[in-house]
């Protein structure tokens, strides 16, 4: 089949499943939920399935679209929700392919930081931004998938653009460096080397803490290297024997899972900038824990770079 064609010979299953990474990957990026990400799909694919196939000239088109009014439904839906949140909230982690950092616009896209800036837009601004400067479709493509007209959408292009690059840090994606740092961090944590924890921290690093009221966790964002480095001594005086500690990435990012008797307790991606860790993102909320052991195949289509 080629790659926007759908005809009588393929399934609808068949045609979905083509597409599947890359409508996963736009419904995480604008919803910032792996789980919500997935109900999105599930609920497109129902009413995928019950399309004419004749009516249908470019499935990845087609479905792009229908994931995008889904994806904008949910948002509004749990914004509200959201506002309510325990304490501080991040995205709910994925578990990345190393090989996700080859396309750097990818990586940053689902990082930790730029999915939080993503969280500071109204749901329309969200999906323009996201259809556009990371995917790469049209002002028009985008306004049959968000209701709006073309003018419409290339000023909310521009308005987001503008607010989420007045927020957004310089990203370095994942590497054998970062990895490198992230061992030597936690050797110091576990080995309780004050000095050696904050040479390896940026004058201005932040910690955050999501346990969504459920857990333990700082409910406020920690800043600056000694209030991060003693939070983190802290933190690993409570661990015990039992629990190990594993490398992995998450969301394009070097991370460390901790697991306790065979149970992940929490997860740390951490953020990294002239080797230096510059943020610490840690995940407790167990109801974002439940999908983090599967790696998720991303798929941007590879179709342009960012805006300017």
């Amino acid at each position: 089949m080629a790659e926007d064609a759908f005809n009588e010979n393929s399934s609808a299953e068949d045609a979905f499943n083509e597409h599947r990474p890359l409508l996963f990957t736009i419904a995480y990026e604008m919803l910032g939920s792996a789980a919500d990400a997935e109900d999105v799909l599930q609920e497109s694919y129902l009413r995928w399935s019950a399309v004419d196939p004749e009516s249908v000239e470019h499935a990845r088109a087609y479905l792009v679209r229908v994931v995008t009014r889904q994806s904008l439904n949910h948002l509004r839906a749990v914004r509200a929700r959201r506002e309510e949140y325990v304490g501080a909230w991040l995205p709910e982690p994925i578990r990345t392919a190393p090989e996700v950092s080859e396309d750097a616009i990818l990586a940053e896209s689902v990082s930790m930081a730029m999915m939080l800036v993503l969280e500071t837009l109204n749901p329309t601004e969200r999906a323009v931004f996201v259809l556009h400067d990371v995917f790469g479709y049209t002002h028009g493509e985008i306004a049959a998938s968000v209701g709006r007209n073309e003018v419409s959408v290339r000023q909310i292009a521009h308005r987001a653009r503008r607010h989420v690059h007045a927020r957004r840090r310089r990203f370095e994606p994942d590497s054998d460096a970062g990895r490198e740092i992230v061992q030597r961090f936690l050797r110091a944590a576990a080995s309780g080397e004050i000095q050696s924890l904050m040479d390896l921290l940026a004058p201005d690093v932040v910690q955050i803490s999501d346990g969504g009221g459920k857990v333990v966790a700082a409910r406020r964002p920690i800043t600056g290297r000694d209030d991060v480095a003693r939070f983190v001594l802290g933190v690993i005086r409570t661990t015990t024997a039992a629990t190990a500690v594993e490398p992995a990435t998450y969301n394009g990012m070097p991370a460390a899972r901790f697991v306790t008797d065979g149970e992940l307790d929490w997860l740390v991606a951490f953020e990294i900038h002239d080797g230096r860790i510059t943020s610490l993102y840690g995940v407790r909320n167990p109801d974002k824990l439940h999908r983090t052991e599967a790696v998720l195949p991303l798929d941007r289509g590879g179709r342009r770079t960012w805006k300017p």
